[in-house]
């Protein structure tokens, strides 16, 4: 998935601490000022931190959802199919009142099943 992030994403890798059997102990990607961590899922009882870790492919659910914003949400979107996401919303203008704002975004879903949402920031009342 790190690879398939720097690639589909642009995110870029800043640390991988690697474990047994070519396991991801911890990963830290960055996309801007954000960081975003990727690890290998963990199922055994315990867990880490007493819970247990699974991909949404995994748990057949997905519970969250993750958003960064881009320069080029169109060009963004034609990056990311071109790697193989999944585009579940295409890139669109969302926009919330004139004392709010407006954003083009698109949704994605990555091959483990996350539900990313891509915004560009159109305007911004402040």
């Amino acid at each position: 998935m790190i690879d398939w992030l720097v690639e589909a994403f642009g995110f870029e890798l800043r640390l991988k601490v690697e474990g047994e059997k070519g396991s991801i102990q911890h990963s830290e990607l960055t996309y801007g000022s954000g960081v975003i961590m990727v690890a290998t899922e963990r199922l055994e009882p315990e867990g880490r931190f007493g819970v247990k870790m699974a991909s949404p492919k995994t748990a057949g659910v997905n519970t969250q959802n993750m958003m960064i914003y881009v320069d080029d949400a169109e060009s963004h979107c034609a990056r990311a199919r071109a790697a193989g996401a999944t585009i579940v919303a295409e890139p669109a203008i969302h926009d919330y009142g004139a004392d709010y704002w407006a954003d083009k975004s698109y949704g994605a879903l990555d091959p483990e099943g996350h539900m990313w949402w891509i915004s560009e920031r159109i305007r911004d009342p402040q």
